[in-house]
């Protein structure tokens, strides 16, 4: 956990410059507070622009270049911005049918058994 400094935290440009760059590789929140020895609260007061910007922008970066792949022929690329993009999805359909694919016979048969009976034969 975060320690809790008693002197009021002040931001400046290099503490702004680290917490987003920080949260651009996805360190956490508390992380990042630890790190500027400030309370993850005190790290979302001050810095709540630079924890949004960090992260949108490495994610706009990524996405930039995996356009950029699938563009360029990458089949792996390819699949995945499909996927996650378009909402491609792989499915298997099993169609269960009976001999020669006609249709499943079911039988259901009812049983009963008399125990009474069962246990007479079994003392004789």
């Amino acid at each position: 956990m975060a320690s809790r400094s008693r002197e009021i935290h002040e931001p400046d440009d290099r503490s702004r410059v680290l917490v987003k760059s920080l949260a651009a590789v996805g360190m956490t929140h508390e992380d990042i507070a630890v790190k500027l020895d400030i309370s993850s609260d005190t790290l979302v007061k001050y810095y709540k622009t630079e924890l949004t910007l960090g992260r949108a922008e490495a994610n706009a970066e990524i996405a930039r270049t995996l356009f950029q792949q699938a563009k360029a022929g990458n089949t792996t690329a390819m699949i995945f911005w499909l996927k996650s993009r378009a909402r491609w999805k792989e499915t298997n359909h099993h169609e269960i049918s009976g001999i020669d694919g006609a249709p499943l016979v079911t039988r259901i048969e009812r049983v009963i058994v008399d125990h009474a009976e069962n246990q007479h034969a079994a003392m004789g």
